[in-house]
């Protein structure tokens, strides 16, 4: 059997959920797994031996012939696609469910299917015209997506600035693959390496691709839109949907010659937003743009990999960047299973308790222990702790920074600064969750909407054990998934085939179990010994307080402060401060905010300046005759006088 009938099925389920999504929630879930299963299947098939799926239509859709090809590279994102969207799907019919949202969950499934086939299409379409239309499509969906909830001004806000910067993103691909199809001479896509006179084109897709990646600084969208948007939504954005950027500038970057320059620039985006996004993420108080500010540091940490093996190739395939772009890759899995696992926790507790400010939440260990426990170890994931997955990939990439680092190249110089910000920026990474785990699940409630929250049921908790059991797995046996990460890299670059996983990854995988073993026998003989001791609970050492309070506990600003201190050149945090006054005073305040650097203070700024220019040229337009014949007079005046001057030359 082919992945054809597979794909095929998979299309046609997620069409079929289109149209039944919004009057049967029921017959929507059963198609848009077996779509989702179905998908995965056919990607699986590709990463585990298959030959390269290819198809040409008979017809022609919009001028041009249908072509869909299924390599290595397309099949490793269809995978993270149909794990993450077939999750969201369960997650989303108890987490979003019709009893609770009756207006916007019927048309949340149909969007959910739109999204998933428009994403499906990115991956296995070849041809640019209508590669422009799916991409089109899919960031439409996302932003019907994201705006589910728009009773909500500030949800309105981030749907808008999602679609503008999408639209932005898109006028640079237009260009991008007109340009490649004026040149080529026709709009197929495919391998063209050999056309050397392609390479500047690498910018544009760089630029275009990277501001759906979200690296910075074209992150602008994503902090406000994954922190709006409904839980399972802001998981497939961050899980899936910006790994379409990745997958572009890997896709291309692979098919088309680059400039010299290339891994050199890429390098260093990753490299800046693996640390910048992180320092953004530990200053902030909402648990989602926390989550949404540590997507831009993973997708910096893919970026090094990418970076990586750019260099690598233009010093003749030197052996270390197989290493940096299978840990890349294997990253782009890592970031979507651990994070769409955080963002469902994240959830989770929003569901239970309406807020998503850390310094309201505390305590719900004890409410909500399955939460807690998932979240925990979502956390270690992406901190990028052993044995989990997210340690293995970041390794990787590791790996093949210190090769590059010990070669006798100029690509040390690149890969020594990198390593170090990554390094920076993984203990950034263990502080921010450690502060988000501390503040949301341990000491005491803060308020009583925390004292009074509850677990969430089967329909939620299944699709977080299911990515959790995902995170172990890469985490234990990571030699096993080898062959199948080596088949993307062998897409992207044949020279790189490579059968046998590399030794230190099996080393890897057995230190890993000999981790785990030790860790669970250290926690039974505790157990055991707790209980013959007859351990009792008692109050924390409360300072010789009588009658301690919860707003004795340190606050999320409390933490973020240290942070915002290092990088205050960047985060810029705006401070509002009442002082205490007299013996007995009535109030003190204390309140500080972040903004988005970037936004507010550069492109805000300059938004300003263009609409108060064109503002200004509208009095131009002001209906009186005699004045346009003087414009049209005047422009004559000019250009007679141009005319005169070139021929004077």
């Amino acid at each position: 059997m082919t992945p054809g009938p597979l794909l095929l099925f998979a299309f046609g389920a997620l069409a079929a959920g289109i149209a039944v999504g919004v009057r049967m929630s029921r017959t929507w879930l059963a198609l848009t797994v077996a779509g989702a299963v179905a998908g995965l299947s056919a990607a699986m098939m590709v990463l585990l031996g298959a030959p390269d799926w290819e198809w040409r239509s008979a017809f022609s859709l919009g001028g041009e012939f249908v072509h869909l090809r299924l390599d290595g590279l397309s099949a490793l994102f269809l995978v993270l696609l149909c794990a993450v969207g077939g999750a969201g799907a369960v997650y989303a019919r108890e987490y979003w469910s019709e009893h609770h949202y009756p207006d916007s969950a019927p048309r949340g499934r149909a969007w959910w299917s739109a999204m998933l086939l428009s994403m499906g299409l990115v991956l296995t379409v070849s041809n640019g015209l209508h590669f422009l239309i799916a991409w089109e499509l899919f960031a439409l969906c996302g932003y019907f997506l994201i705006t589910l909830d728009g009773q909500r001004r500030e949800v309105r806000s981030a749907g808008w600035l999602y679609l503008v910067a999408s639209h932005a993103g898109t006028v640079i691909l237009f260009a991008f693959f007109s340009t490649l199809a004026a040149r080529t001479g026709g709009w197929d896509l495919g391998p063209m390496r050999e056309q050397a006179g392609l390479s500047p084109l690498f910018w544009l897709a760089l630029a275009g691709f990277g501001v759906k990646a979200g690296f910075f600084p074209l992150h602008i969208w994503l902090p406000s839109a994954h922190a709006n948007a409904p839980s399972h939504v802001s998981a497939i954005m961050s899980g899936v949907a910006i790994k379409m950027g990745i997958y572009g500038i890997v896709r291309f970057s692979g098919w088309l010659p680059v400039p010299p320059a290339a891994g050199w620039v890429v390098m260093g985006l990753g490299a800046t937003s693996a640390l910048l996004g992180i320092a953004f993420a530990f200053a902030q108080n909402d648990f989602k743009r926390l989550l949404a500010y540590c997507s831009v540091e993973n997708i910096g940490v893919i970026l090094i990999g990418v970076g990586g093996a750019l260099l690598a190739v233009s010093q003749g395939d030197a052996p270390w960047g197989r290493l940096a772009l299978a840990g890349a890759l294997l990253h782009v899995w890592n970031h979507g299973a651990f994070k769409s696992l955080l963002f469902f926790g994240a959830g989770s507790v929003l569901h239970a308790t309406g807020t998503r400010e850390m310094s309201r939440l505390g305590g719900l260990w004890r409410t909500m222990p399955w939460t807690a426990g998932l979240f925990v170890l979502g956390s270690l994931a992406v901190s990028g702790l052993p044995p989990l997955n997210g340690f293995v990939s970041e390794w990787l990439v590791y790996l093949g920074l210190f090769g590059a680092a010990t070669s006798k190249g100029s690509a040390a110089w690149a890969a020594m600064p990198a390593a170090i910000m990554l390094a920076m920026a993984g203990a950034l990474a263990m502080a921010s969750f450690a502060k988000a785990g501390a503040m949301i699940f341990l000491g005491a409630p803060r308020t009583q909407v925390a004292a009074h929250a509850h677990e969430c049921g089967m329909g939620m908790r299944g699709p977080m054990l299911a990515l959790a059991g995902v995170c172990l797995t890469i985490g234990l046996a990571p030699s096993l998934l080898w062959p199948v990460v080596a088949r993307a890299v062998g897409s992207w670059r044949p020279a790189w085939v490579a059968v046998e996983a590399p030794a230190p990854l099996v080393t890897l995988g057995a230190v890993h179990m000999g981790l785990v073993i030790l860790v669970l026998m250290a926690a039974a003989w505790l157990g055991r010994k707790a209980h013959a001791n007859s351990l009792r609970r008692g109050l924390t050492w409360d300072c010789g307080y009588a009658t301690p309070a919860a707003r004795m506990q340190y606050t999320s600003g409390s933490f973020g402060g240290i942070v915002a201190g290092w990088f205050g050149w960047i985060l810029q945090p705006e401070r509002k401060m009442r002082r205490p006054r007299g013996y007995f005073p009535a109030e003190a305040i204390r309140l500080e905010r972040v903004p988005e650097t970037v936004l507010e203070r550069i492109i805000g700024p300059v938004s300003v300046v263009i609409m108060q220019v064109s503002t200004s040229v509208r009095r131009l337009q002001h209906g009186r005759l005699q004045f346009y014949i003087l414009y049209v007079v005047a422009g004559l005046i000019a250009l007679g006088v141009l005319v005169m001057l070139g021929g004077g030359q």
